[in-house]
């Protein structure tokens, strides 16, 4: 039986094409993922959390190519903010409620983080993302992902 979740629930209550794969649910990097489907790297992206120094502001869903690292100096550029830091792994789960490699923007939506997009997605027709758990991916267009999640499109180096 294919995976059920918020996630994929949301996407068929609003009509929007996708493909769900499901893999043995253990962490993965966003590399292993891409192995796993058989697609280029750069066409499965990871959700990284990304805290903001300034007291009071959400913090941030960094959605960026599999196979990049995340450079934050180019990310707080990017967003106009003097510093960032990537949360911990045990941060990122309380601050989200899902397990690192599972923790989708799509799952996030409407929960106090911005969201962000790295400009790599643009011009690719879709992408691969997690379907909100681990051991779950979902491939969709680049614009429907941007649609739904009103994402910020920044700089990730």
């Amino acid at each position: 039986m294919p995976i059920r979740n918020n996630v994929t629930r949301l996407l068929d209550a609003r009509q929007v094409n996708y493909e769900l794969f499901e893999f043995p649910p253990e962490k993965h990097s966003a590399e292993v993922t891409a192995d796993l489907l058989g697609v280029p790297p750069e066409r499965v992206f990871k959700t990284l959390v990304v805290l903001r120094e300034t007291r009071g502001k959400k913090p941030l869903l960094v959605m960026c190519p599999a196979g990049r690292d995340l450079d934050l100096k180019v990310l707080a550029v990017s967003l106009g903010e003097k510093r960032l830091k990537m949360a911990a792994q045990r941060e990122a789960e309380a601050l989200t409620g899902l397990q690192v490699g599972g923790i989708s923007a799509l799952a996030l939506l409407n929960r106090g983080f911005e969201i962000c997009l790295s400009t790599a997605a643009m011009g690719l027709p879709h992408l691969h993302i997690s379907a909100g758990q681990r051991g779950a991916n979902l491939r969709l267009s680049v614009d429907d992902l941007q649609a739904l999640t009103n994402a910020r499109l920044v700089e990730t180096g």
